[in-house]
């Protein structure tokens, strides 16, 4: 009606009426515009409908809800200007951030995102917008408050609830699963992963404080009624209770498009049912705790689009067909360790603008058809298992930002088209095998790359000048290859950029360089390395570098003290500064003498390496604590008297191998997971809160000291205990039973102590434990009780380290006992090849231990789980060596000396086929030596001797390689290497001839290793003799 009455009236008011229309509608265009996508569906299809409510007043109780929400909110600068609009008495509809619709003055639309807003709660005016149909309050901070528990179902309209990074805290209110007409769902929070271009990848992860501080306990509560859900964002909230997540999702919220759970706390596989959601698009699920295997059903979503599955532990083979995918844009598989595959050649008409398969076991080859994708943005092929030629056609992608490759087997030198890709911005060579010099044109790189990196290759040469006139750059990392000549710092600072520096571990020498004085600025580094690059003296320019939180000169050749000022750069109070800490500190492996501190550094470290230097006095320990302390290998004689608050964030604490004496302060009951204080003299007892109580330590190694007393038996069902070493002391009585209680218990090592006991059976019912060493103690009887009921109770199923050797055992060797040796019967293949530990900050702990191994004692830093080994020497065994001994067939070491055994070495010796040392010396053995024994062709030591052995020793190439005192004290032993000629009436022990070429081949062999290792294995390799692989 107002339009037709207006065509009858004056010229000039319908010219303004028509004008005054035009504004309206271009306004509501610009609303829609700005608005999200989810809020333009209410808007942007019926403008009429939105022109027509701009003509009926906002209501009152609408008015009066938004104006009790705003003074909710803390009076702020950024709140006075975000309301300058919601002022009383003039219409709501109006206001900034607030849409009416359906003409009826009801308020739909609520958007206050990004406004700088701060309150102590949600209001529940709130809930008295009841038409509400968007509403989003993201990136506002409601300072951890709890979302209200009721309210939201009152806003049965609501289509589209976004509350990202908004500080709330507690559980998701369940009423929230009732708003049945809900399409979008966003409770998360941002964060971003860094990774850094350095040779130990680490990786930062860049978010808020209150990752998690949301949680959902019953996933299905949540989304039972959400069948409408097209979009959920949960981004860090935790979802660890709620392990039904994938198959709630796949029974209820069947329309689901995008599924955004990014560091949420999973730890489940993905669930099969999820194949029903066919109409995904985007499927965000990294950096959680995934294992099992990437569905092959990812492939047969025909929409989807964004994959991203990163940081998680999947493993298995991954379905080819997932990289054939028509629509798929990102494919983000990297960092899951266990997941492999190969790349397939991909059609040119791929629409992949992401594909990253970087630190997975991915390997072959990669095929030259990846340059065809003309699309491809981020291409991250940084997986060692890469092999052969790098495709050059990858040159031809002009659109590249992102290149990064490894490839332990890959060939060829440092490819000179990489200079051909002026887009990119990151390009990082890692573990690889390219060789040869850095292109001398990497400047025409110079306009765009920010990050350039060549760690762990076999690159050579020097620096290419071109590099120090890169100014965009922001990340140098060249360390672990063989690049060599003279650097000075002070060229570097000219790159104002740089954030991240890293020379470490070339041949390379880095000189401090002359002093410019009209350098008004220093770039703002935070991680320089310098590592094994002949520094003599601390670099004084490092003062002037304000930013810096990493800094590594291990390895070098510094001495005197470190300058006071190296601290005091860092000298902030954490909790007033949270940002300010250090992130590492590596000054170990040098000659210095002084910390410049008498007691407590003015620090926060995360990581403080001071090991391997000459430094004397108390241990300086940061004011404000550290994740990972290492003060090994110098000469501290102290602790300070009180301590425990700066161990109250320690993870790791090592000081080994220093001069600290007294008792163990109980102090150290606050590390978190591994405790090293071994060879010391520490002196009385070890303290009870070190084993007892719920103390999370996984590794505690007190080997080496003066400590003495009985262990602690009041060990509770707590214990997270996977190593204890408490070797070489003076620990005495038995062993506590209450270490019953630590299931997870690998090593037990408690050599050369006094303990006084019997074979501990009860130890059996530890499921994996895996390296028992009881040698040099006083435990005596048999080993394998005589019931049928002990029996059953005394296997060890994972054992492969099993030291018994200088105690008081008696009796017989039990066949039924050896075959539940399992561990040295079966390998098992889903472990890591070395005893190591892992802790915060990817803090890695090795097992070191000693064993006596080819005669003598050795200290074995690496132990492999690949390497069986059993003494039982010098006790008090009899009778006859079990046959069932030849079935531990994974033993590398068999030492049964100084025993009383007696009978015929057993045949079934000859099984043990990766048997290096050999001992049976020392015993009251008789008959002939086997002609199996001479068939072990990994036998490098051998000892039978002062026993009653007859005949003849067997004739083979590989005997003859034993020394006479192999085979002394056996009277009548006859033939080489003893001088003792066998006569006439003693039969010839000769063994079984192989070909002749493997016979020749042995020979060479030997003769090879006096040219070198080099030529021995030339040998091998030339004649093709079958050599065990050992890791």
């Amino acid at each position: 009606m107002p339009t037709t009455m207006a065509l009858h009236g004056p010229p000039a008011a319908v010219v303004a009426l028509l004008h005054l229309l035009l504004q309206i509608h271009l306004a509501v265009m610009l609303c829609s515009l700005l608005l999200p996508s989810s809020a333009v569906a209410f808007t942007g299809n019926n403008t009429a409908a939105v022109v027509a409510a701009r003509w009926v007043s906002c209501l009152p109780d609408q008015e009066t809800a938004l104006l009790q929400l705003k003074r909710s909110f803390t009076a702020t600068a950024d709140s006075i200007r975000a309301f300058r609009s919601w002022k009383l008495g003039t219409d709501c509809c109006g206001w900034a951030g607030v849409q009416c619709g359906d003409a009826d003055g009801h308020v739909t639309s609520l958007d206050l995102e990004s406004w700088g807003l701060e309150s102590a709660g949600l209001d529940p005016a709130l809930f008295d917008l009841t038409s509400l149909r968007y509403l989003n309050l993201g990136w506002n901070n409601f300072n951890s408050s709890e979302l209200p528990s009721t309210g939201f179902e009152r806003l049965t309209n609501l289509t589209s609830l976004n509350l990202p990074n908004t500080n709330f805290s507690g559980q998701v209110p369940h009423n929230i699963g009732r708003l049945t007409n809900l399409v979008s769902l966003d409770l998360s929070v941002s964060f971003e992963i860094v990774e850094l271009a350095d040779e130990m990848d680490r990786y930062m992860v860049d978010g808020p404080d209150n990752i998690w501080q949301l949680s959902v306990t019953n996933f299905t509560s949540l989304v039972a009624n959400l069948s409408s859900l097209r979009e959920l964002h949960l981004g860090c909230v935790d979802l660890s209770q709620s392990i039904e997540w994938c198959d709630a999702l796949s029974m209820y919220a069947q329309n689901l498009r995008v599924l955004r759970l990014p560091y949420c706390n999973i730890e489940e596989p993905i669930c099969g049912s999820l194949s029903a959601l066919r109409l995904l698009y985007v499927i965000d699920l990294q950096y959680n705790f995934l294992n099992g295997q990437v569905p092959d059903f990812f492939a047969n979503y025909s929409l989807l689009s964004v994959l991203q599955l990163s940081y998680n532990h999947l493993e298995g083979w991954v379905s080819p067909k997932i990289f054939e995918h028509k629509k798929l844009v990102t494919i983000d598989l990297h960092r899951n360790s266990k997941l492999s595959g190969s790349l397939p050649n991909i059609l040119a008409d791929s629409c992949l603008q992401n594909l990253l398969v970087g630190h997975t076991n991915f390997s072959g080859t990669i095929p030259s058809s990846i340059g065809k994708i003309r699309s491809l943005k981020r291409l991250g092929l940084d997986a060692p298992g890469f092999s052969g030629n790098l495709p050059s056609s990858i040159g031809e992608l002009k659109s590249l930002n992102t290149l990064k490759v490894s490839g332990l087997n890959l060939v060829g030198p440092i490819p000179s088209w990489i200079t051909n890709l002026t887009s990119l911005e990151v390009l990082k060579f890692s573990q690889c095998g390219l060789y040869g010099p850095i292109p001398s044109s990497i400047g025409h790189l110079m306009i765009k790359l920010k990050t350039f990196a060549v760690i762990q290759c076999k690159a050579s040469g020097g620096i290419p000048p071109h590099i120090f006139n890169m100014t965009q750059l922001e990340e140098l990392a060249l360390g672990s290859n063989n690049f060599t000549g003279t650097v000075e710092l002070n060229s570097l600072w000219r790159l104002p950029n740089l954030s991240l520096l890293d020379l470490s571990n070339n041949k390379i020498i880095v000189l401090e360089g002359q002093e410019n004085s009209s350098m008004v600025s220093f770039p703002n580094i935070n991680f320089l390395k310098l590592a094994s690059c002949s520094i003599t003296k601390f670099p004084s320019s490092l003062k002037h570098l304000n930013h810096y939180i990493g800094l590594d000169l291990s390895n070098n050749q510094m001495h005197g003290g470190i300058p006071q000022w190296v601290w005091e750069k860092w000298s902030t109070d954490p909790s007033f500064a949270p940002d300010s800490g250090l992130v590492f500190l590596n000054f170990s492996h040098n000659k210095l003498n002084s910390v410049g501190y008498e007691t407590f550094l003015p620090i926060h470290s995360i990581k403080l390496d001071l090991s391997f230097n000459m430094f004397e006095g108390p241990i300086p320990l940061p004011q404000y604590g550290g994740e990972v302390l290492d003060y090994s290998g110098n000469m501290f004689s102290s602790m300070p008297h009180i301590f425990s608050t700066q161990l109250g964030d320690t993870y790791v604490f090592k000081a080994s191998r220093n001069n600290l004496s007294g008792n163990i302060p109980t102090s150290f009951c606050m590390v978190y997971e591994i405790l090293d204080l071994s060879y010391n003299t520490f002196n009385g007892s070890i303290p009870s809160c070190l084993m007892e109580d719920a103390n999370p330590l996984r590794v505690l190694n007190l080997k080496e000291n003066q400590l003495d007393g009985e262990l602690p038996d009041t060990i509770n069902e707590n214990c997270t205990l996977e190593l204890l070493d408490i070797s070489s002391n003076l620990i005495e009585g038995q062993l506590p039973r209450s270490l019953v209680a630590c299931k997870r218990l690998e090593v037990l090592a408690i050599a050369n102590n006094k303990i006084t006991d019997t074979f501990p059976c009860w130890m059996s019912k530890l499921p994996k434990l895996q390296v028992l060493i009881l040698k040099h103690n006083n435990f005596f009887g048999v080993v394998m009780p005589s019931s049928a009921k002990n029996k059953i109770t005394c296997g060890f199923p994972r054992l492969w380290i099993l030291d018994l050797s200088y105690n008081n055992f008696s009796g017989t060797l039990n066949k039924e006992w050896l075959s539940k040796l399992m561990g040295m019967i079966v390998e098992v293949s889903n472990e890591t090849l070395v005893m190591e530990y892992y802790a915060d900050q990817n803090e890695v702990y090795q097992l070191s231990t000693e064993l006596t191994c080819k005669g003598s004692e050795h200290q074995f830093y690496k132990i492999w789980r690949t390497h069986g080994f059993l003494d039982v020497s010098n006790n008090a065994f009899q009778g006859s060596i079990p046959t069932d001994i030849g079935g531990l067939v994974l033993l590398d070491v068999l030492n049964m000396s100084h025993n009383s055994f007696t009978g015929p070495i057993p045949s079934q010796l000859g099984h043990l086929a990766h048997l290096e040392s050999l001992d049976l010396s020392s015993n009251e053995l008789s008959g002939e030596i086997p002609l199996e024994l001479a068939s072990l062709d990994s036998l490098t030591t051998l000892n039978l001797s002062n026993n009653k052995l007859v005949g003849s020793i067997p004739e083979s190439p590989h005997f003859l390689t034993f020394s006479n005192s192999s085979f002394l004290g056996n009277e009548d032993l006859c033939g080489p290497p003893l001088s003792k000629v066998c006569n006439n009436n003693v039969k010839s022990n000769a063994v079984p001839s192989k070909k002749k070429k493997s016979v020749d081949f042995i020979l060479f062999l030997f003769v090879g290793i006096g040219f070198g290792v080099g030529f021995a294995l030339a040998i091998v390799v030339a004649w093709g003799i079958p050599v065990r692989k050992r890791t």
